[in-house]
């Protein structure tokens, strides 16, 4: 399949909007009006219980996204592709016109907070080729205590007509991993750092609470997603977050792949990567991470 050119990532805007913005942007009549997108995800939380929660108060205007069913592909009874694995471009345009998406608005993606799930749709969104989405930073919580208006209920969208085609933003699977593993001084893992987005205590397999294997893929690199939130469950400054990069490694001219426990939080971190470096290439996303590097029972494990 014919690739789509990379997302546009514009240096003005960057992949975050504000609560401000977002409020003027949904008053301003001469401008295509965002379609708004509610993640309502957290792990081990039912997706009864997520919509639950965006019946009892969300932005205006905004639509429930079941991140299983339309952020993932179906899982394997094998596990391969992970919990959440990679949704084939058919799938992923169904879901998303179904929820209004369309190729003339911009889209507005947000969470509870802290971002993870938003991260997720941004990231899924630019890689089947949208190419103006945005997350809003800081999520509901942020929405909510700028006193900004919410409502209750379900909000029926108008069905969209985007158009998928994967290619939009860096993605790699188990097999490219496993050939930079087994060829270490290749020309394409040269300089090429795997960043690992899953809490300290799982990353090292001290406490493996989610996926049956503890550990992390060997060579790879903790920077938890969570430490990249500030205390108000916004991303931190855009130095903060280039330092936690080049401390692990990653610079702009050498961008990192990130992995997590089933893409979720790897998501959040390409959101940070690009938010800090808006010149630089994307972070590259292995979606199936952990629980699809585990599938196979001969991949290597390090622990500690």
């Amino acid at each position: 399949m014919t690739e789509k050119p990379s997302a546009s990532r514009s240096a003005d805007s960057g992949p975050l909007i504000d609560v401000d913005e977002l409020e003027r942007s949904l008053r301003d009549p001469d401008v295509p009006t965002p379609t708004l997108l509610d993640v309502r995800w957290s792990l081990g939380t039912p997706s009864d219980e997520s919509y639950e929660q965006y019946l009892t108060a969300h932005v205006p205007g905004a639509v429930f996204v079941d991140l299983t069913t339309a952020l993932s592909g179906p899982a394997r009874e094998d596990g391969s592709g992970g919990r959440h694995p990679m949704p084939d471009a058919e799938r992923f345009q169904a879901a998303m016109r179904r929820l209004g998406v369309s190729e003339d608005h911009p889209v507005v993606v947000y969470d509870a907070g802290p971002g993870l799930a938003a991260a997720r749709a941004w990231w899924m969104l630019g890689h089947f080729g949208a190419d103006d989405v945005r997350v809003l930073d800081g999520g509901l919580a942020a929405w909510q205590g700028a006193g900004s208006a919410v409502e209750s209920g379900e909000h029926s969208p108008t069905p969209g007509d985007f158009t998928a085609e994967a290619g939009g933003r860096p993605s790699v699977t188990a097999q490219d991993i496993a050939r930079r593993l087994s060829d270490s001084s290749s020309a394409e893992a040269a300089g090429t750092v795997l960043i690992d987005a899953r809490p300290h205590e799982r990353f090292i397999g001290r406490d493996e609470s989610v996926d049956p294997v503890a550990g992390h893929i060997p060579g790879a690199v903790n920077l938890p997603a969570l430490d990249l939130i500030d205390d108000g469950g916004g991303l931190l400054s855009g130095d903060e977050v280039v330092a936690a990069f080049s401390e692990r490694g990653a610079h702009p001219s050498t961008p990192p792949t990130v992995s997590c426990g089933s893409g979720v939080q790897a998501c959040h971190l390409a959101l940070a990567w690009e938010a800090a470096h808006p010149e630089a290439p994307p972070a590259a996303v292995y979606i199936g991470s952990w629980s699809d590097w585990i599938s196979a029972g001969d991949r290597p494990v390090a622990r500690g």
